[in-house]
């Protein structure tokens, strides 16, 4: 299949690498991830698609008028609200660009004129489908600025002659001058208001508004990693941060003992609680919070974790968060993220909090985008497994390792560089662990009934840092 695509040329932004090589597309990603992620841990090889092509099973398109005054529905140019029109995306689904062309047509016959945003009139705004690998069937949701839409029955008839595929027709409501898409408010207009998908063995109801990987091949192998990281035994207590319509927390409740979820948006709560139901999983729970509120919370209460998966929206997680979830004391964390910028910037903080990066694994789940997934396993850090895998005590020359910094040193750069005030008592800890000379026995008191105060992980992590700064471990 040729790389060229016309509406590349005509302004459409969709797939800024399309042109590239896909092999390129790939090695430039795992460099980006390399970068970012490979000062915490190894990186394994970008898993790439076998045919990198219509893929998506979600398409938004948006409706215009061209020169001559006629209903057209397409995709904004990049870095403007100019509809390029568009018919036969190669990253969609085939049924989607079906659909699409039914959806014009349909529109056209109605006599339905594009909304425009100057002058705020017009019938229709967006069309947003979702498709179902299981089943085939299509959902179209219609965005339009007012509650009336004028002809929607013979809209629907003629679509369906159309396109079979169709199984639900929603209209949503979003009268706001704003770029995004839906509205708040949605009314079924004919069929079923979601379609039914599966995926690692798990059935999910998909609507308009649900939050659902949009490369559904991928989407498996990203889940499989992620489940994989976890090393689930079916024993522990799971919890699916950030968590949606529950699909990354009910993928993993067969193979463990409890699952929670917790989630902010109300519509993907519910669905959750309703797919946990539909696939029997008796073992798993969604809340419908803000997780670091949640989270906060739990750990507040002396809650613990064993596993806790997060897959926080692009910005990624929040330090309050972090902490909470650090507090919770789980042995994994198991960190789904759409970029690895802010998970970089994450993982910075977990790494003084005590955890550290064991691997990560890139995942290509937008081809011919600038967009990659990564999935990243932390562990807490055990200071046995710690010392058996990292330091080899009898290759190390302790005398020579002694000499790398002073405590005044290391107190400096923890300061400068992690914001924290260690004690030589806490420094002499972290040394003794690696088997380094303290020079002064800090770790006694003279009193021998005292109580020496341990060095907090967040600080170790610091301390720890520090060392491997100075080359002393």
């Amino acid at each position: 299949m040729t790389d060229r695509c016309e509406y590349k040329q005509k302004g459409c932004g969709g797939c800024p690498l399309l042109g590239r090589a896909y092999a390129e597309q790939l090695a430039q990603k795992q460099r980006r991830v390399e970068k970012l992620l490979g000062k915490f841990g190894p990186v394994e090889p970008i898993l790439g698609m076998e045919t990198p092509w219509n893929y998506r099973n979600k398409a938004i398109a948006t409706f215009g008028t061209d020169p001559r005054g006629r209903l057209i529905l397409g995709i904004y140019a990049r870095g403007t609200h100019r509809v390029v029109p568009v018919q036969g995306c190669r990253l969609q689904n085939e049924s989607l660009n079906q659909v699409l062309e039914a959806v014009l047509a349909a529109a056209k016959a109605c006599r339905w004129t594009a909304y425009d945003e100057d002058k705020g009139t017009g019938l229709v705004r967006h069309v947003l489908l979702r498709h179902s690998r299981t089943t085939g069937q299509v959902l179209v949701t219609l965005v339009t600025p007012t509650p009336q839409l004028p002809g929607s029955r013979n809209f629907i008839t003629r679509l369906r002659a159309l396109a079979p595929q169709v199984s639900g027709v929603v209209q949503n409501l979003n009268p706001r001058r704003t770029s995004a898409v839906l509205g708040t408010q949605e009314k079924l207009l004919w069929g079923r208001p979601a379609v039914k998908d599966t995926l690692c063995g798990q059935e999910f109801l998909i609507s308009s508004r649900s939050f659902y990987q949009v490369n559904p091949v991928q989407t498996e192998r990203l889940y499989a990693l992620a489940l994989q990281a976890a090393a689930l035994t079916g024993k522990e207590r799971v919890v699916d941060a950030y968590c949606g319509i529950g699909t990354i927390g009910l993928c993993a409740a067969p193979h463990a003992g409890q699952v929670v979820g917790v989630e902010l948006n109300p519509e993907a709560a519910r669905d959750a609680a309703a797919n946990a139901r539909r696939n029997g999983a008796a073992n798993a729970r969604f809340y419908q919070e803000d997780a670091t509120q949640w989270l906060t919370r739990q750990a507040a209460e002396g809650q613990k974790a064993d596993v806790i998966f997060l897959d926080p929206p692009r910005a990624g997680s929040t330090p309050e968060f972090l902490r909470a979830a650090a507090a919770m004391k789980p042995s994994r964390m198991v960190y789904v993220s759409c970029d690895p910028t802010t998970q970089a910037r994450d993982l910075e903080l977990l790494t003084r909090l005590g955890y550290r990066m064991e691997r990560a694994w890139p995942v290509d789940l937008f081809p011919h985008t600038e967009h990659v997934e990564t999935v990243v396993l932390l562990s807490k850090l055990n200071t046995k497994q710690h010392i058996e895998v990292e330091l080899n005590l009898d290759e190390l020359d302790l005398t020579s390792a002694e000499s790398k910094a002073t405590y005044d040193e290391i107190k400096a750069y923890v300061l400068e560089k992690h914001g924290l005030k260690v004690s030589s008592l806490y420094i002499s800890q972290v040394k003794r662990k690696y088997g380094l000379d303290v020079g002064q026995n800090y770790n006694l008191s003279k009193k021998e009934d005292a109580k020496v105060p341990q060095c907090p992980p967040e600080k170790e992590a610091a301390i720890m840092d520090a060392l491997k700064h100075f080359q002393m471990i």
